[in-house]
C-alpha cells in the first residue's frame, strides 16, 4: 500500500520533509548552543565585574584571566593615532565608536574604545568627541583583541582609520610604540569628556531570546514531520479505499 511513496513525486517530497525536519533541528540546536554561549559570557563576565578594580599593570603582572576584570589604566591618549570602530548603534542610532591609544608610562599603550559617535563621524580624529589633553585616568573591564577586523586604510592619511573590530593586531602595524594585546571599553574617566562619545553600556547579563527561539525550530521541525505522516497517511487511506471500491462486487447493484 506504501508502494506510491516510490514515486518520483513521493521521492522528491520525501526528500524536502526530510531535509526541512534537518535542517530547523539543526538550528535549534544551534539556537541551544548561543544560549551555551551567552550563559557562559554572562557567568564569566560578571565574575570579572566582581573583583575590584586593579591597576592594569598588576592586573598584566598576574597572570590571572583577565577578561573583563576591571582595569584602572593611566596615560595620556595618542588621537593621531584614533580609528574608527565602524557599524556600532546605540538605541536604534546608527553609529560608530572611537578607539584611541592611551599610552601609558612605561611607554607602552592600549587601545581604549571610548564609545559612540554618530554615523557621520567617520573620520579620525574625531574632533567633536576629542579626548582630555592631559593625564587620564580610564576604568573599564578588559576585553581580548577581535582579530579580523579588516582594517581600512583612508586616503591621504596612510594607515588603517577604519576597522570592523577591535583588532589590536591591525591595529598596532601602524602605531609607533607597542600595544598590550587587550583593550578597554571606557566605563568612567577622570578628567571626564564631553558629551561625546557615549560610553557603551553595559551588557544585559540575560539568555536573550536563544531558548525561546530553539522550542520554536524544534516546533518546525515536528510540524514539517507530522505534516508529512499526515499525507502519507491519507493517500494510504484514499489508495486503500480505491482499491475496496474496485474490486469486483463491491459498489455494483
Amino acid at each position: 500500500m506504501f508502494r506510491f511513496l516510490l514515486r518520483p513525486r513521493w521521492i522528491g517530497l520525501t526528500l524536502f520533509a526530510i531535509a526541512v525536519v534537518v535542517l530547523c533541528a539543526r538550528l535549534g540546536v544551534w539556537q541551544l548552543d548561543r544560549l551555551e554561549g551567552r550563559r557562559s559570557f554572562n557567568e564569566r563576565y560578571a565574575a570579572g565585574l566582581a573583583a575590584a578594580p586593579t591597576p592594569l599593570e598588576r592586573l598584566l603582572r598576574g597572570g590571572d584571566a583577565l577578561a573583563y576584570r576591571r582595569a584602572i589604566v593611566k596615560g595620556r591618549y595618542d588621537t593621531d593615532h584614533e580609528v574608527i570602530l565602524y557599524g556600532r548603534s546605540l538605541e536604534g542610532r546608527t553609529g560608530n565608536h572611537v578607539l584611541t591609544p592611551l599610552v601609558l608610562a612605561d611607554g607602552r599603550a592600549i587601545v581604549v574604545d571610548r564609545g559612540w559617535v554618530p554615523f557621520e563621524m567617520d573620520t579620525p580624529p574625531v574632533s567633536a568627541a576629542a579626548p582630555p589633553a592631559g593625564e587620564v585616568e580610564v576604568r573599564g573591564p578588559l576585553f581580548a583583541p577581535q582579530p579580523g577586523g579588516a582594517g581600512e586604510v583612508q586616503e591621504g592619511q596612510g594607515r588603517v582609520t577604519t576597522v570592523r573590530t577591535v583588532d589590536v593586531e591591525a591595529i598596532a602595524r601602524d602605531v609607533p610604540y607597542e600595544l598590550v594585546p587587550w583593550f578597554v571599553q571606557l566605563q568612567t574617566q577622570t578628567p571626564t569628556s564631553g558629551e561625546l562619545p557615549v560610553t557603551e553600556p553595559p551588557p544585559e547579563l540575560t539568555d536573550g531570546p536563544h531558548l525561546n527561539y530553539a522550542f520554536q525550530w524544534f516546533a518546525f521541525a515536528s510540524i514539517a514531520a507530522i505534516g508529512y505522516v499526515i499525507l502519507v497517511r491519507r493517500e494510504a487511506q484514499e489508495r486503500r479505499a480505491e482499491a475496496e471500491r474496485s474490486r469486483p462486487g463491491v459498489g455494483g447493484g
